[in-house]
């Protein structure tokens, strides 16, 4: 255990970062159906960086680390969905610097978020793509239900991803039935006679 840590302040921290779980993705409120917290974001977020950054053979860490702790500061902005930030601004570096304050762990984090902030790496390219990513499949499940908005906002999504890993997964994303893994792809027995598969 690193002596540089001060386990008060990261217990305070800690229960700042389940903040997130009660911080809704304001999206949806325009998008009319679908709901997300900011930690089911990021984890899945994490998750897809993970995979993108094998793609590229970038580092696997680095991604996910910044995919994981990209949104941390919202825990005391709150999610700014794209009208937001027509009109308001936040100062998402100040949020995380005070939520870091007295931890230990500002000099591992920090970093990582100056990197991806000035998006001039690979992992800082992919750890973007996996935030729009996460936001494509979420579009996708809303598309597959029949909100037919989501599929303007898939276009738009889509468009911005940035590196060649993303562009092919985001094109997967786009043809695939979010259904498909667990519906589809069992035996006709799990669904009409209810069998379990040995």
């Amino acid at each position: 255990m690193s002596s540089t840590l001060n386990l008060a302040k990261v217990a305070d921290f800690l229960h700042e970062v389940g903040m997130l779980k009660r911080t809704p993705r304001t999206g949806f409120q325009f998008l009319g159906t679908g709901s997300e917290n900011v930690a089911e974001h990021c984890f899945r977020t994490a998750v897809i960086g993970f995979v993108l950054a094998g793609m590229a053979g970038a580092d696997r860490e680095k991604t996910v680390f910044m995919c994981l702790f990209h949104d941390l500061h919202e825990s005391r902005v709150g999610d700014m969905n794209y009208v937001n930030r027509l009109y308001s601004q936040t100062k998402d570096r100040a949020a995380l610097e005070d939520a870091l304050k007295g931890t230990g762990l500002a000099g591992d984090i920090m970093p990582l978020h100056e990197e991806l902030v000035q998006g001039a790496t690979l992992e800082a390219a992919l750890a973007e793509d996996a935030d729009q990513l996460d936001l494509v499949l979420s579009l996708k499940e809303q598309e597959d239900l029949g909100n037919r908005y989501a599929t303007k906002w898939l276009e738009c999504a889509l468009a911005r991803l940035k590196t060649e890993p993303g562009r092919l997964l985001g094109e997967e994303i786009r043809k695939s039935d979010h259904t498909e893994w667990w519906f589809a792809g069992q035996d006709r027995c799990w669904w009409i006679e209810r069998k379990n598969r040995k």
